[in-house]
Formats: structure tokens, C-alpha cells, sequence
């Protein structure tokens, strides 16, 4: 288990009463498929004994793990998140919703077959404390699917390229002024190599690399419909994967036994 040295985040953020997280996801069904092609690419021809889904708000995407799970937990700081979860799915088989912070996880080291953690990247400037808790709990051999929240898209790279700038391997706060002064919750941007790197330091290799949502823009939106941009997500999420093209990278990983020097 955790030794306990590492603080707790700060999560009141995500217990907001005028925030509905389901609400959020009207009008977005697109991204939400792409990410369902993304999670069933990544899981097809695996069986695993118990999944995670860390941070998975209300179970949007629990749901699907539990098509390659015999036991799936719904792991969330936020209460607000779990009721809501409960009310959308009430009667889910061999589900359960625990109230966790994702550097403490109430599991046994080496007990876990299958973690995920997606859109979650965005709330974390540091997700280093997340990682080595996620390698905790995996068992060796075991998998996770990681989204990185991209800061290097294609659609950052070709402005960066027209002002004269590089992309950043440290994280990009994308907040506004005015959300900063407010003090809202972290709001970043990663480059995936960063990401692997860290990921790498505590044991967790990266097997497989899709682009996602590639299409994820209002002139898209606008020209095409929701099953051409769906059949064209499907096409190009493999082939577009290692030039990070996409506002979102999926990583399939395999927990190694050895962890990199220097952890």
C-alpha cells in the first residue's frame, strides 16, 4: 500500500454543484466515440480480472471496460461524480464506485489487472505521484491505457510554427487569465514524450500509440457528418498515433517487473 508521504490534491474543484459532467459531454458525442473506438481497439482480444478506471467521473467509460472485465471499480475524488455515476447506472453487474484520490488508492500492491486513466491528465501539472501509484496497484504484466491530453497537436505545431515557437516538454497551463485569477482547477496540456518518459520510470512501457479525436475541430464539425467523422476516426487513429497528431494520445502499457534507475 502507500506509504503515505505523498499529499493529497486538492479536490473540492470537481464537487461543484453547478457543474454537471454528464451535461458537459451534450454535443460531444463525437469525442466520446472516438474514445470508445480508442479504449475497444486497445482491449480487443483481452480478458482481465479487475479494471480501474481512475478518475472516471460519472462511468462514462466504466461502462465499456466492463465488456473486457469481470469486476470493474469506478475510482473518483469527487462524491458528486459517484452519485451522479449511480443515478446514470444504477444496476450495472460486478460494478463498484469507490471515493478515492488517485495518489492513495485503497488497493493492494500488485492486485490490479487493468488500469485506466483518461481525461484526467488535463487536472494534473505533476502527474508523477499518480503514476507510481498506478504502478503500484498493477500487477506485473498487467495493462493500462493512459490518455495524454496533447500539447503538441497538430494544430499547436502549426501555429507554434507560424509565431516562431517550439513545443514545450513541460507542461502548458491552457487556462485563461481570468480562470487563473479565479483559481480554478488545472487546466494543462502534456507532451507526450514527457509522458512516456515518466511513465517509463515507474515500470510502465509503452506497447501501442493512437491519435485521437483527430477531428476534433468546429470546422469539422460543421462540414462533416457524426458517421463520416466516425468512420475517418477509425481509419486514422492507428497510423496517426506516433505523430501525435490529435488533441488526445492514447497509450496502451504493460507494467514491467523492473523499475527504471533511480526510482
Amino acid at each position: 500500500m502507500s506509504d503515505g508521504t505523498v499529499s493529497h490534491r486538492r479536490t473540492d474543484f470537481y464537487n461543484d454543484p453547478d457543474f454537471n459532467y454528464a451535461q458537459f459531454w451534450v454535443g460531444r458525442d463525437y469525442e466520446h466515440q472516438a474514445e470508445v473506438i480508442a479504449l475497444r481497439r486497445l482491449l480487443r482480444g483481452q480478458r482481465f480480472g479487475h479494471a480501474i478506471d481512475i478518475g472516471g467521473g460519472y462511468g462514462r467509460l466504466s461502462v465499456i471496460l466492463g465488456e473486457y472485465a469481470d469486476h470493474v471499480t469506478l475510482a473518483d475524488p469527487s462524491t458528486q461524480q459517484l452519485d451522479l455515476s449511480g443515478r446514470i447506472f444504477p444496476e450495472l453487474p460486478h460494478f463498484d464506485r469507490v471515493l478515492a484520490d488517485a495518489t492513495h488508492l485503497q488497493f493492494a500492491d500488485r492486485s490490479v489487472d487493468l488500469v485506466t486513466l483518461i481525461r484526467v491528465l488535463h487536472h494534473l501539472p505533476n502527474p508523477e505521484p499518480e503514476f507510481a501509484e498506478l504502478s503500484r496497484v498493477l500487477r506485473p504484466g498487467g495493462s493500462a491505457v493512459i490518455e495524454v491530453a496533447n500539447s503538441v497537436h497538430v494544430m499547436r505545431r502549426v501555429s507554434g510554427l507560424l509565431a516562431g515557437r517550439r513545443g514545450s516538454a513541460e507542461p502548458v497551463d491552457i487556462r485563461s487569465e481570468e480562470s487563473r485569477r479565479r483559481g480554478t482547477a488545472p487546466y494543462v496540456n502534456h507532451h507526450p514524450r514527457t509522458i512516456a518518459r515518466q511513465l517509463d520510470a515507474v515500470g510502465l512501457r509503452v506497447s501501442r500509440v493512437l491519435s485521437v479525436s483527430n477531428l476534433r475541430h468546429p470546422m469539422a464539425k460543421a462540414l462533416l457528418p457524426r458517421g463520416a467523422m466516425l468512420s475517418i476516426e477509425r481509419l486514422a487513429q492507428r497510423p496517426l498515433g506516433r505523430l501525435y497528431f490529435g488533441p488526445s494520445v492514447f497509450f496502451l502499457l504493460r507494467k514491467t517487473a523492473k523499475v527504471s534507475a533511480g526510482r
